[in-house]
């Protein structure tokens, strides 16, 4: 028989999957002797069963009565008792921690003859009626889907008829009445009385709780999060005993996190409030107090909560986000998950709790999720821009950001996919606005402190928020917010600093990051771990010296049509391409090879000895010319303007006619224009224009291809203009030479794209060598050059064994052999049909982002397999995209992979992931083809 109930005295704290990780974590803080409230856990498995039918499971509700007869026992209350009442909450848990995504419900049990036996207990009718107003409301939202608006409408109308200024300013036959308002509020909704049966009560909170694991908040959180089944599934229930920060001056709620989760800092950070329930730290309602002050405050309890947070970070071993209440001076610890920082955080915690000794350096690299690095390139605000800020908050998550106000999430979405970039601004905000999160650049609260919703979810997302900023006052109806004397409405620009604080009208220009102690420290770390090598993908002296900073050990994709894209450049191109013979196109050729030299030696002197992977001409040559329909409407443009310079010869004599005082006020600046433009026409500088662009009309029509990505490209253009390829060769061959002259080691490597076959290799390789010889007699030096080929046509991978005879490395073209092996079109299947097969699970992820290891990854094991069964020593890398992927690189690990290759800002991720590949290597099976 399945057991579905858990007390927190038995429950295995390490089974996260099954009792979710806040019921693993109740039942282990209970076990370690941690003062926390009893209580048991209702399994996921529980949840999943009602998912599926709809009704709870046979035998949920008896283990539940009898898991409530104990917890009666446990604290000498009776459950539904008018003298001395048992309260509970009923909370949300997952496997993985989802803050905020999920619902929770507090005080309940209450009802009108449990409230009077609380009240008399108390003898606290404030305290009384403030728990029985936040109950109905809580438990109207969530279990009877009462919308939250009414609520805080009837509170708001409250507070302004009586003058409070907060919910603490209102007196107890104000709480009475508000809470009896609710009371209508629901009935009025629902059509039903207010549920009064304390079992009845916690039957549909527990049912209401699983049934927002599917809410949309949580299911637009996992998709963002990418939180598979495999990695949680389904919600536990947790009922734990109700303790009260609400009672008084000597009671106070509070959530912490044992190191800060913004900077890193060993010291506690986090927020609490006296005389107040959980929920009003964490929703903003009220700013609170950072712990700190507890000292003074609370001197006894502060010493406490230290004890409390050094138990934690011992047992552990990783930074808690806890949550603590004070009933009457008693400190109970309510939760504790590991806790989410930003990446900073995360990387300063790493290495400082592995020089502390509390962790190994493996689990440092470990702790830190590779992607979160994306985040240590957020923008800062550019010294100097000298921005007076309209106000400050709390600086809640660091980095800059600016972007038009919206003002709520649902525009957000909306305007956010219109590509337009969105700052979200909100009185306080909500679970349910996780989607305007998702679309925004950033978050500006009115309300809430550091530990807000707010707060949290954007330092989980690694965006900018500013918390907590009193000084604006916003009009949701009006579509606008005023700062003092300035206004700002829907659709104006703004900028905040989540690092500072600091809000600005307008848009204030930004800087990237740079790399700070323990980053560095922490990469140096994984390269030591890591086998497998990062280089970068640059295609300029700049780039390359960029890649060196973010710590590349070469680079593996050199685009040399990158730099022919440069504007001077560019027309020489257009010259080779234009040219009507072999001598009109090796003059051009000769013209641009010492730009290919110059560029190829700037490269050299950054890389200083790293290798570098220059890959010859890949796309079509249509490319490097403009689009028929812009040199169609460039023709017609130029015919109309000739035209129109006809007619201004006639102007002067026109306005002499018709207006002669004022042709004699501009006779001089007519003749003078008109001079200027009967030299141009008498040049026939028009006609030269219009000849051009003809004749490029008429070779881009020429060079018209149906699907010129499968066309004339790659080693198929550079075979039919085999001039083309001898001058990149010989230009590389020169700056090699050359630098090896002044002193500059060069490691090069030569790689061949589009390549199906090797003949294609044979051919290529003749010129590569006749180039080289040509080069050593004429410069005296013979520079060792690696000759390669991409692997990115499904028959060169199938075919690698033979190639293998004559390339000396591969380079998987990840992006181009995923196209091919899917027989999509990136640009169209992203734009139309990518995005519905991922919501429909067709796909699981977006191959041209995330490796696809079933398809194009059995492809490329297969390859580097018979590659190295022809030459043992083969090179292999990888230079698409996926390059810096961390699941990507984890694959490239295991298939043998020499290298990967990728943008330098994620080259700090690729090292980390690679170690961590090495580090988990023994966890990765060939079941990742099945």
């Amino acid at each position: 028989m399945t057991t579905y109930v858990y007390p927190f005295e038995s429950g295995d704290g390490k089974n996260k999957m099954l009792l979710g990780g806040k019921g693993a974590n109740l039942a282990e803080m209970t076990q370690i002797g941690l003062n926390v409230p009893p209580g048991f856990t209702i399994t996921t498995e529980a949840c999943l069963a009602y998912l599926e039918h709809d009704v709870l499971p046979d035998g949920v509700m008896d283990e539940v009565r009898a898991a409530m007869r104990e917890l009666e026992q446990k604290t000498g209350k009776g459950f539904g008792s008018a003298t001395n009442p048992l309260l509970v909450s009923v909370r949300s848990g997952s496997a993985m921690s989802m803050p905020g995504m999920m619902d929770t419900i507090l005080n309940l049990g209450l009802n009108p003859a449990t409230l009077d036996g609380l009240i008399h207990q108390t003898d606290n009718p404030r305290f009384g009626y403030d728990a029985w107003r936040r109950f109905v409301q809580l438990y109207g939202k969530i279990a009877l889907g009462v919308p939250d608006e009414l609520f805080d409408e009837a509170m708001s109308t409250l507070k302004a008829k009586v003058g409070a200024a907060q919910d603490v300013d209102l007196t107890a036959p104000q709480l009475k009445d508000l809470a009896q308002t609710y009371i209508g509020i629901v009935e009025q909704h629902t059509g039903h009385p207010f549920p009064t049966d304390p079992m009845q009560q916690l039957e549909m909170a527990i049912a209401a709780v699983f049934r927002s694991w599917m809410g949309k908040r949580a299911v637009d959180y996992r998709r963002q999060f990418k939180i598979t089944p495999e990695m949680a599934n389904g919600t536990a229930v947790n009922v734990c005993t109700m303790v009260f920060g609400n009672m008084g001056n000597d009671s106070a709620t509070g959530v912490g996190f044992t190191r800060n989760p913004a900077t890193g800092e060993n010291l506690i950070f986090g927020e609490y409030l006296t005389n107040a329930q959980g929920e009003d730290v964490v929703a903003g309602i009220r700013t609170p107090k950072p712990i700190a002050e507890m000292q003074q405050e609370m001197p006894r309890l502060h010493a406490e909560l230290m004890e409390l947070r050094n138990k934690l970070e011992a047992h552990y071993k990783e930074v808690q986000d806890f949550e603590f209440t004070i009933e009457k001076g008693r400190l109970y610890a309510l939760q504790t998950r590991n806790g989410k920082m930003n990446a900073r955080a995360m990387v300063v915690t790493s290495v400082e709790m592995a020089s502390e000794g509390v962790i190994t350096r493996e689990q440092a690299l470990l702790r830190v999720n590779p992607a979160l690095l994306e985040q240590l390139m957020v923008p800062t605000l550019a010294p100097g821009a000298n921005a007076v800020a309209l106000a400050t908050g709390l600086p809640a998550s660091p980095g800059a950001a600016s972007g038009r106000v919206v003002f709520d999430a649902d525009t957000a979405e909306a305007r956010g996919k219109l590509g337009e970039k969105i700052i979200l601004v909100r009185e306080e905000t909500k679970p349910e606005d996780i989607h305007g999160f998702f679309a925004a650049q950033g978050i500006l609260t009115a309300r809430g402190g550091k530990t807000s919703h707010a707060a949290v979810v954007a330092r989980g997302m690694g965006k900018p928020c500013v918390s907590g900023c009193a000084a604006i006052q916003i009009d949701v109806h009006a579509r606008k917010a005023r700062v003092g004397d300035a206004e700002f409405v829907e659709g104006d620009v703004i900028t905040i600093d989540g690092s500072t604080g600091k809000v600005y009208a307008g848009r204030i220009p930004t800087v990237e990051a740079e790399f700070f102690d323990e980053l560095q420290t922490l990469l140096e770390w994984a390269d030591e771990a890591a086998t497998l090598k990062v280089r970068a993908n640059a295609d300029t002296p700049n780039d390359a010296a960029r890649a060196r900073r973010f710590g590349a050990v070469g680079i593996g994709l050199c685009r040399t049509e990158r730099m022919f894209n440069d504007p001077g450049r560019l027309p020489v191109v257009q010259e080779m391409i234009l040219a009507d013979t072999p001598e009109e196109r090796q003059d051009a050729l000769d013209r641009l090879l010492p730009f290919q030299r110059e560029d190829f030696k700037g490269i050299f002197r950054a890389m200083d000895g790293l290798p570098v992977t220059v890959r010859l001409l890949d796309p079509p040559i249509h490319e490097f010319l403009p689009t028929a329909s812009q040199l169609e409407f460039e023709i017609d443009h130029l015919r109309n303007l000739k035209r129109a310079v006809r007619g201004m010869n006639e102007l002067p004599e026109t306005l002499r006619m018709l207006d002669p005082e004022l042709h004699h006020a501009y006779v001089d600046s007519l003749d003078h224009l008109n001079a200027n433009l009967v030299q141009y026409e008498q040049q026939h500088r028009f006609d030269a224009l219009i000849a051009r662009r003809e004749a490029m009309l008429r070779k881009v029509h020429a060079l018209h291809e149906v699907n010129p990505m499968l066309g004339h490209r790659g080693v198929r253009l550079g075979l039919t203009n085999p001039e083309i390829y001898t001058m990149q060769i010989r230009a590389l061959f020169e700056a090699a030479a050359g630098s090896l002259r002044e002193g500059v080691t060069v490691n090069a490597e030569i790689m061949v794209p589009q390549v199906c076959t090797k003949e294609e290799l044979v051919r290529v390789k003749a010129i590569f060598d006749t180039e080289l010889d040509r080069v050593a007699a004429l410069l005296g030096e013979r520079p060792h050059v690696r000759f390669g080929t991409m692997i990115e046509v499904v028959r060169a991978c199938v075919r690698a064994g033979s190639l293998a005879r004559i390339a000396e490395f591969f380079s998987f073209g990840t992006n181009d052999l995923t196209q091919a092996t899917f027989s999509f079109s990136r640009e169209d299947a992203e734009n139309k049909f990518l995005p519905f097969y991922q919501e429909s699970k067709i796909l699981r992820e977006n191959p041209f982002e995330v490796l696809d290891v079933k398809g194009v990854g059995r492809l490329m094991q297969m390859a580097v397999q018979w590659g190295r069964e022809v030459r043992p020593d083969l090179k292999v890398g990888i230079c698409g995209e996926q390059g810096g992927q961390p699941d990507s690189v984890r694959f490239c690990h295991a298939i043998g992979l020499s290298y990967v290759s990728c943008s330098a800002p994620r080259v700090p991720i690729a090292r980390l992931a690679a170690a961590q590949a090495k580090l988990r290597e023994k966890e990765y099976s060939t079941s990742v083809f099945d």
